[in-house]
């Protein structure tokens, strides 16, 4: 039986993992492993409305993906750890391999 310690950390991990659950926060993500970007960068990326955008960055500094630095009237984001985008990368990989295990099973069946 988890100790109620270990279910605050489980709490903690679903938590983490909402912050990759949308793919408008895997496309910031991905801009921001590039570098720091601003909320009108991002709005220009993504070419959604800035609401949209800093919702989104909301989330992923909530869960401790991001953080934020305001220089005048812009604020600017970054990735908190570059080991996100090791997580990001793993996921890709392993999504990938999935697709690639269908592949062959539905020509294996095919042909």
């Amino acid at each position: 039986m988890p100790t109620k310690r270990d279910l605050e950390l489980y709490e903690l991990k679903a938590g983490m993992h909402k912050a990759f659950a949308d793919p408008k926060r895997l496309i910031i993500i991905e801009e921001l492993r590039k570098g720091q970007k601003s909320v009108g960068d991002l709005t220009r990326i993504l070419a959604i409305p800035q609401a949209a955008i800093s919702r989104h960055l909301a989330v992923l500094r909530e869960r401790g993906v991001v953080s934020s630095r305001r220089e005048s009237t812009n604020v600017f984001y970054t990735l908190v750890d570059p080991r996100i985008c090791d997580i990001v990368d793993t996921m890709h990989s392993l999504l990938l391999s999935r697709i690639e295990k269908s592949r062959r099973l539905v020509e294996k069946a095919v042909g």
